[in-house]
This record gives C-alpha cells, structure tokens and sequence, in this order.
C-alpha cells in the first residue's frame, strides 16, 4: 500500500512538471527576447571627434555621408552645444546634395527650435535657396518662385541688418520678374485664343504689381493691343501714353504708337492709368 502511495506521488510530479515546463520555457523565450541586443556598429564617440569628421567629409564633396555624421552628433549628444551647429550644418550638407526637400526639413526643425539664434537669418536664407534654385522656366509652374519670394520676404521684414537681407532683395527682383513672365506668358495665350478681357487682366496685373521688372513696357504694349482688337480705341491711345512717357525709347512704344495711329490722350487724375505716371 505504501509502495502504490509512492508510485502514484511520482506520477503526480511526473504530471506537475509536465504541465510546467511547456509554460516555464515561453517566459524564459520572451525574457531574452525583451533584453535590448546591442546595435551591430554602434560606438559612442566623442562629440568633437564626429564633428570634425562630419566637416571633413563635407570638405570631400560627400554630402550625404556628412549629413548622417552631422545627425549623428546630434543623436550621440542632443544636448551638447555642438548639437544645434550640427542641425544647421546637415541642413546645408542636403542643400548642396541638391536634396532640397530634405534640407526644408531640417531647416523648419531648427528654425521652430531655434527662432531666437544668431544663426535664424541664415537659416531662413538656406530655406529661399532651395526654392530659389528650383526657379524653373517661365513656361513652367512657378510654385517655386512664389514660395522662393515669400522666404525672401520674410528675411527682408525680419532680418533688414543681417547680412542676408541685401542679397535677398536682389533675389526677390528676379523672382518678381518670373513671376511677371508667367503672367505675361498667359496673357499673350489668351489674346492668340481671342479671349481679351483675361488678356487685359493678366497684362494689368504685370503693369500694376510688377512695375519694377522688365516685362512692363511689353504688358502696356499688348494691353493697347487688345483695347484696339475690342475697338476700345480711346483706352489703347491712353495706355499708349503712358508707355511712351515711362519707356520713350522702348521698340515697345514705338508699335504701340504705329497702332493708334500716333494719337495719344494723357490720363487724367482719377484716371486707373495715372498712377503709372
């Protein structure tokens, strides 16, 4: 009897063990499957030391591996005064990768970061660079050119003594004077298609808003051009006026006053075509 009472006790055991084993060896799977492997490559530097790296591979032309050390001396030591170069600096390394959507990134980050850094007009300057050298043709979209002007108007209004301001007004001009040739472009399409009242909006619009470019004596021109094709001769001789007193030598003006005939009536005060004057 003792004996059967051993037997059915190791059985039992037997049993037990049975039933934990299966649970025990899943918990010790998933413990090491939480420890934290160590990443294959990963080596803790010195900040100074990826930082200097990063600027001599920059000096080597090789933009992208510098953009990942400069990151990556912001990722080894976020808090280090070096960190915030580092943004800046990786955002220069995509712009001259001619990765521009990647630099805007970078930039927006360490503007919104940043807003009161000594370094904030730069950063808004290498944000329009990678707009304005997207600038495409004139026959093109001229997203770009918009976004590009806007930047530089923003340096202009926050930054006025920064170093930055003066080209960035130069800049502005240019992008101003695509932005007329669009207009221009699609006003001349319109006139071809015989549609002059969105003729005459586009080619005011180039004579009002852009008056600094060179597309103005073109725009008056091919306004008088469409009032004569709409027999509205009496604002063409007006327009006329005004082309040849703002562009007196303009090849412009000349076809303009073959086309009324030379006769030219001076705008009056509350005339919409004095102001040019």
């Amino acid at each position: 009897m003792k004996r059967n009472k051993n037997i059915f006790n190791k059985l039992k055991w037997i049993w037990i063990k049975s039933k934990i084993i299966p649970l025990v060896i899943p918990l010790i799977f998933v413990a090491s499957c939480t420890q934290e492997a160590p990443v294959a490559g990963y080596v803790e530097r010195p900040v100074e030391e990826i930082y200097n790296e990063a600027l001599a591979v920059l000096e080597q032309r090789d933009y992208e591996e510098a953009a990942y050390l400069f990151d990556e001396v912001e990722r080894q030591h976020p808090y280090s005064k070096w960190a915030t170069k580092a943004q800046l600096m990786s955002a220069y390394s995509f712009y001259q990768d001619d990765a521009f959507d990647s630099a805007v990134i970078a930039l927006d980050r360490f503007i919104q970061l940043h807003p009161t850094s000594p370094d904030a007009p730069y950063a808004y300057y290498l944000k329009a660079l990678c707009y304005y050298e997207q600038i495409s043709n004139v026959t093109r979209d001229q997203n770009m050119t918009e976004v590009a002007s806007k930047i530089l108007k923003e340096i202009i209004t926050r930054f006025p003594k920064s170093k930055y301001a003066k080209d960035a007004k130069l800049k502005l001009d240019l992008t101003r004077d695509h932005l007329a040739g669009k207009e221009m472009e699609i006003g001349r399409y319109y006139l071809k298609q015989g549609q002059y009242l969105a003729a005459i909006n586009r080619f005011k619009n180039v004579a009002v808003k852009f008056q600094s470019t060179t597309h103005v004596p073109e725009a008056l021109h091919r306004l008088a051009e469409t009032y004569v094709a709409i027999g509205i001769k009496l604002e063409a001789q007006k327009v006329a006026a005004v082309l040849g007193h703002n562009f007196p030598g303009s090849p412009w003006y000349t076809d303009s006053y073959a086309l009324v005939e030379g006769k030219l009536i001076k705008p009056k005060e509350d005339d919409p075509w004095y102001k040019l004057w």
